[in-house]
């Protein structure tokens, strides 16, 4: 699981699901699927952001 948290609307640097993150950094225990490049959807509460928990393990088409 990665460390780095990442604000709502910023777009995803890879696909797979990010869970959301209290204001001090505590996990909620919900998660959203995100495919990389697309903007991370708006949390439940203000002040909530998200931590990649699951990045997807295929490869795209070559």
């Amino acid at each position: 699981m990665s460390d780095k948290l990442f604000k709502p609307g910023q777009k995803a640097p890879r696909s797979g699901q990010y869970e959301i993150t209290g204001p001090r950094g505590g996990g909620t225990g919900v998660e959203r699927t995100v495919t990389r490049n697309e903007p991370l959807p708006p949390p439940e509460q203000k002040g909530q952001k998200y931590r990649l928990a699951d990045p997807t393990k295929h490869r795209g088409k070559r």
